[in-house]
């Protein structure tokens, strides 16, 4: 259910029987020759929907600015301070708290958002000790990903344009990606980066990170399912529990 093309009325109405709000929330960032420099949001929002579908959620409209200091040397790419998207979760979630929501899913496309979405929820934890706060990144992917990779990953964290993003965008939004211009990309990442600040210029140029031409739509439906099914039986007993305290 999209809540922005709702009435207020309906609203209203509404909160009490489904008090899930879902916030997709993205990037407006580089990906490669192959990927658009939106793909982070087109990802959350599709994520969104189909999660939104299984818990009866109202889908909110797409935080599309992030947190990309790291790619923000490329052509296109739009960075928000951490700082900045604290404050705005934090107020957006006291907003839903006074609307009557009693469930918010983050559900974040882009892992440079995490450091401030976590204080965000943080912050709301202590505001609104009965407001449950979900920030999901491809929850419960590991072991799937784990059988679907072709190559292993350039870093043990960072995935970019890469064989598993690249098949992420073939399963939701295939439309938009040119598989005639993806490439394979495997920098050298120093291990220093994990330890200082490091903009990703400084090893690559492409904003690939690995195997961009071994991405399947097959792959992709296997492990957004894995996480939606994950999503799922989280929010879904969050749900629950508060039906028990009524």
């Amino acid at each position: 259910m999209q809540f922005q093309e709702q009435t207020s009325e309906r609203i209203r109405e509404s909160i009490k029987s489904s008090p899930i709000a879902i916030l997709p929330m993205g990037a407006v960032e580089a990906h490669g020759p192959h990927l658009p420099l939106g793909t982070d949001n087109f990802l959350a929002e599709e994520l969104s929907k189909r999660l939104a579908e299984r818990v009866n959620g109202w889908v909110l409209p797409i935080l599309p600015y992030g947190q990309v200091w790291s790619l923000s040397d490329f052509p296109g790419s739009l960075s928000v301070r951490n700082e900045t998207l604290i404050h705005l979760l934090t107020d957006l979630g006291d907003s839903l708290v006074r609307q009557g929501f009693r469930i918010w899913v983050i559900l974040n496309a882009h892992l440079g958002n995490a450091v401030a979405v976590k204080e965000a929820a943080r912050n709301l934890y202590e505001r609104h000790p009965g407001f449950r706060v979900f920030y999901f990144f491809y929850p419960g992917t590991q072991k799937v990903i784990s059988e679907v990779r072709e190559r292993p990953p350039v870093h043990p964290t960072y995935f970019h344009a890469c064989e598993m993003e690249t098949s992420y965008m073939l399963y939701l939004a295939e439309e938009k990606v040119d598989m005639s211009k993806a490439i394979d990309d495997v920098p050298e990442i120093p291990q220093e980066s994990d330890f200082t600040p490091t903009p990703w210029s400084t090893f690559t140029r492409s904003a690939v990170l690995g195997y961009a031409t071994l991405a399947s739509r097959e792959k992709g439906e296997r492990v957004i399912e894995a996480a939606l099914d994950r999503m799922t039986e989280i929010v879904v007993r969050a749900k629950a529990d508060l039906n028990d305290e009524v």
